[in-house]
């Protein structure tokens, strides 16, 4: 094959702490059987180290780079952030930005993005499975460009040290909820390596409810936040867009979560199952928000409200794992949870260009944002604006399929 830069990284310690022996008995052999010669093979040594390799790299090597990464979505994530957010210098300073190539591997608990690219057919797939993207990349095969969720934290305006923080996600953003699993399973991990910490993160906030305002941000050409209608089994125009195509939303939320280039979290889990089934024409990414006020036995907040829902965000959950059908699960007049009817969606699925959240004060748990696993706090006052970009041409991440 013709000679580039090629880096390979894996991180020891992600998933279940076997990417090491999978690339000494799969990876390594089969380059060298395809005759492919490794410019940098590097294990990541901390948190951050990925992004620190692969951006030194591009400053050292000219020409397109590869990188084949032996990670979960995490590791993606800081490689991401770490290109996205800093210049190069080096050979590339002043240099039109190149993208860069990626294989990936997955060896982390979840693998969204990869269980996204190349569907699972099995819960236990073997080797050959998890070469898929490097035997893409052997064949020369074709490369799909990432959406990429830049998220903007800011302090209020009346703030007088007004600064703010840029996450920028591949995968999932989100808050409520989900920002509560990832946040807290990160003190399960040793214990509980698969993504059972996840599921047992969740029965721990699960009667948890979130106090925000939300603004949904309609696409460009659109003009329209859009509404997935069960009934229709396509996208409707949301009927609460103000003139600019504006949607105002009001709390409190039990889920908000919101994906590029993925339909799932976990091989099973099918959080976004419309991202893949219904693709978009534009840039745009794909949220769910679940809303306990739109329960029609919903009364007064209390405890019992609170614990009486939680068996339905279960509901919503697990039939999240029946191939996404919590986005056709309605309400009856009762408050009862069935997959029939015209009752109103437990679900609201949108997809839009963008959304703000701005948490109430108050609310401490509100605060909480996750960006492909990594979490952030919004300051007291601030919002967090997430918005769908693609890089231009010429830039970028590009991955083998």
């Amino acid at each position: 094959m013709a000679s580039y830069p090629l880096l390979v990284i894996h991180n020891p310690v992600c998933g279940n702490g076997t990417a090491e022996a999978f690339f000494n008995e799969h990876v390594f052999p089969r380059l060298e059987e395809a005759d492919i010669q490794v410019t940098q093979r590097v294990a990541t040594g901390a948190a951050g180290h990925a992004g620190t390799i692969v951006f030194e790299f591009l400053e050292r090597y000219e020409g397109n780079v590869t990188v084949i990464l032996g990670s979960g979505d995490g590791t993606l994530h800081e490689i991401i952030n770490a290109l996205s957010l800093v210049a190069l210098k080096g050979v590339r300073e002043n240099v039109v930005s190149s993208p860069v190539r990626i294989v990936l591997v997955p060896c982390g608990t979840a693998n969204a993005l990869y269980c996204s690219l190349f569907k699972p057919t099995s819960t236990n797939e073997g080797p050959a499975y998890k070469l898929k993207s490097l035997e893409a990349f052997i064949r020369g095969s074709n490369v799909v460009p990432l959406t990429l969720a830049v998220t903007t934290l800011s302090s209020p305006p009346s703030s007088k040290q007004s600064c703010s923080k840029v996450a920028v996600s591949a995968v999932v953003t989100s808050t409520a909820l989900h920002a509560s699993i990832l946040h807290d399973s990160e003190s399960l991990r040793k214990e509980m390596p698969g993504i059972e910490r996840f599921k047992a993160a969740a029965r721990n906030n699960i009667t948890q409810w979130y106090s925000s305002h939300v603004k949904l941000l309609p696409a460009p050409s659109a003009q329209a936040v859009e509404i997935y209608d069960p009934d229709q089994k396509t996208f409707v125009t949301h009927e609460d867009s103000d003139d600019h195509g504006i949607v105002d939303v009001y709390g409190p939320f039990a889920y908000f979560l919101s994906t590029v280039n993925v339909d799932r979290l976990e091989p099973a889990f099918r959080i976004t199952p419309l991202a893949s089934d219904s693709v978009s024409s534009e840039v745009s990414l794909d949220l769910v928000m679940v809303r306990p006020h739109r329960d029609p036995s919903f009364v007064m907040d209390t405890i019992e409200a609170r614990n009486a829902f939680a068996e339905k965000s279960h509901t919503v959950l697990t039939a999240a794992y029946q191939d996404g059908n919590h986005i056709n699960l309605r309400y009856t007049d009762d408050g009862k949870i069935t997959s029939e009817g015209t009752g109103p969606t437990v679900v609201e699925y949108i997809r839009c260009r963008g959304w703000e959240w701005i948490p109430d004060d108050v609310d401490e748990k509100a605060h909480l944002l996750c960006s492909d696993g990594a979490i952030f706090s919004i300051v007291k006052g601030g919002r967090a604006a997430c918005r769908a970009v693609v890089p231009a041409d010429g830039a970028g991440f590009l991955v083998y399929v």
